[in-house]
């Protein structure tokens, strides 16, 4: 069995969500297929919140009706029979009679969560009421009934591996099993979310689960690329990448995943795979357990990051100086993406401003505190262990003409990182491109 996850704009209209249909059913394996809301459900939802939080009523309805309509359109284009038609106008009016409840009520967070819950909900129903008309066995499955997070706000994946076994025991025989990505209960059984990739994150949870053959993340980009194609021409997809080179590449910049999502399907030892709904035919990028020595795999950049330096002559040499330092930041909650050090200082860069100005009166304790903003992680990822002797120069050659303001080498084998000004990220990206994948 494999799980498929379709994001937003892959079930973003009629025509898509039909597309999709023909795409999970051609091969008639059973396959648990993991759907997001569908493109703009989201941002709406959290509009209507935004109006009801701040106690307008009036404004939150207007919101709601508009979306309603939206989705009657759909409905009018998606179905072809009088029943199916009938039924899924049933289920709309029911949840936007539902969402305007919220109106009359003490809006809190608890409140937002659900709301923001419906539009996996209602993509769900709509995909798989389709998948039924068009005479598929899919069985819809509420993920409120099988992914649930602990105390501490993870994944309880013995809670996910028991009550998945149980549906596909109770329910052997369908071909698709649909389900909402994203959404979820807490350990004290309130509707929640996972925050963290998304539906991303419950396709691998449960292809773990279930010990899937392969998790399919469909996008709307032929996998993942070899450098920023916003930025840099000719970028290639990579075909292959080992897990540990693909989470360095989400964490800082790829935004085709988030970084922590794999590490589900990591442990599971289950394949990865990054497709792209408008070119199914492309191979994507296959991430699993496997390493190619020898390469030089992908650049990523991550925007938005804050240097801070401290020097300390009079703290030369000094024991505890960085535990000091680095407890300033824990107190603020604040974490730390690179390092470097020497002996009368520290650099560090962070990526967000919420309790700077906190951070850096408590730092001037100890030293001189220099802060430089708008700054950007270029991150290059591959086999850059210490035995390929050159590779770090050759990654160093491209920067020749860029102004570098910090280097991590060596806490990774997979991942030199440069800070540089966002200014120069651009140029500093291609000279890389130009470097390390020109034939």
């Amino acid at each position: 069995m494999k799980v498929l996850k379709f994001g937003g704009t892959s079930v973003g209209s009629p025509q898509r969500m039909q597309d999709v249909s023909k795409l999970i059913t051609d091969d008639g394996q059973a396959k648990i297929v993991v759907l997001s809301a569908m493109s703009g459900t989201t941002n709406t939802l959290v509009e209507i919140s935004d109006y009801l939080y701040k106690k307008n009523p009036e404004g939150a309805n207007t919101i709601i009706n508009q979306l309603e309509q939206t989705y009657v359109e759909h409905v009018e284009k998606l179905y072809r029979t009088p029943e199916v038609m009938q039924k899924t106008m049933k289920f709309l009016h029911e949840e936007f009679d539902y969402l305007r409840s919220f109106t009359k009520v003490h809006f809190t967070s608890f409140e937002e969560k659900v709301i923001l819950a419906q539009g996996e909900i209602i993509s769900t129903n709509m995909f798989a009421a389709y998948l039924q008309e068009c005479g598929v066995k899919a069985l819809l499955v509420n993920a409120l009934d099988i992914v649930r997070t602990d105390k501490n706000g993870e994944p309880d994946m013995n809670y996910i591996k028991e009550k998945s076994a149980k549906v596909l025991e109770a329910n052997p025989g369908y071909l698709v099993y649909v389900t909402q990505g994203f959404i979820c209960r807490n350990a004290y059984g309130e509707i929640d979310n996972l925050q963290r990739g998304g539906s991303d994150y419950t396709a691998c949870l449960l292809g773990a689960a279930v010990r899937a053959e392969e998790i399919q993340i469909w996008t709307d980009i032929d996998g993942m690329h070899n450098n920023d194609p916003r930025f840099v021409e000719h970028t290639e997809p990579v075909r292959q990448l080992y897990f540990e080179e693909a989470a360095e590449l989400a964490y800082f910049g790829a935004k085709i995943l988030h970084p922590t999502c794999i590490q589900p399907a990591k442990f599971a030892r289950v394949p990865v795979r990054l497709l792209n709904t408008m070119a199914p035919t492309a191979p994507g990028t296959i991430i699993n357990n496997h390493f190619q020595r020898g390469t030089i795999k992908a650049v990523a950049a991550r925007d938005g990051n804050i240097c801070i330096q401290i020097n300390s002559s009079r703290m030369l040499l000094a024991y505890g100086f960085l535990r000091k330092v680095f407890e300033i930041f824990e107190t603020y909650r604040t974490s730390i993406d690179m390092v470097c050090t020497s002996e009368v200082g520290v650099s560090v860069t962070i990526d967000s401003r919420h309790h700077l100005d906190d951070i850096v009166n408590e730092l001037k304790k100890y030293g001189t505190v220099a802060v430089e903003e708008d700054m950007s992680i270029i991150c290059v990822v591959g086999d850059l262990a210490c035995s390929n002797v050159g590779f770090e120069t050759k990654v160093s050659q491209a920067m020749a003409h860029i102004p570098v303001r910090m280097i991590s080498y060596g806490g990774s084998a997979h991942n030199i990182s440069f800070v540089v000004k966002t200014e120069d990220k651009k140029r500093t990206l291609q000279a890389l491109s130009d470097t390390l994948f020109k034939q």
